[in-house]
């Protein structure tokens, strides 16, 4: 089952179950993934891994509002956007820990050949497309800063 037949799937369950914010994520999941169907320049497919980065971003608004409600006082509306980021979480691949980040940006630095810090982004061009979905942007760019700056 791909990801938009599950998340149709799920809305209908959430419904069943009175489950008001899985339901409203699902609905705002769906609502992104049809327009991305839609979009200028599509085809009027979406894949898994592009369903993927459009929930990965999800999940990334999701956290930075909270961030930004809590720092406002706003405890309940940081936990809503807390919880839609648990609900979108779900539907992701599991993320890397950061020993298995570590791992991962070794052997692409290896593969590449990348020797000193001018060669970040060969490394991030490729780290980005491999580990899309697994691991956060920020958190491979400073992994892969730091690896090549201790070579």
């Amino acid at each position: 089952m791909d990801m938009f037949s599950r998340i149709s799937a799920d809305i209908k369950a959430a419904m069943l179950a009175k489950d008001k914010v899985r339901l409203e994520t699902l609905r705002g999941i769906k609502k992104e993934f049809l327009e991305a169907k839609t979009a200028k320049g599509s085809d009027g497919n979406l894949s898994d891994d592009q369903a993927v980065k459009i929930m990965a971003k999800m999940v990334k608004q999701r956290r930075e509002t909270a961030q930004i409600y809590g720092d406002q006082g706003r405890p309940e509306l940081r936990d809503n956007e807390l919880a839609e980021a648990a609900v979108i979480e779900e539907y992701l691949p599991k993320q890397l820990s950061d020993d298995e980040l570590t791992l991962e940006l070794q052997k692409i630095i290896e593969q590449v050949g990348a020797t000193t810090p001018a060669h970040m982004g060969k490394v991030m061009g490729v780290a980005s497309k491999a580990l899309a979905g697994r691991a956060d942007g920020r958190a491979i760019s400073a992994k892969v800063k730091d690896l090549l700056n201790n070579l």
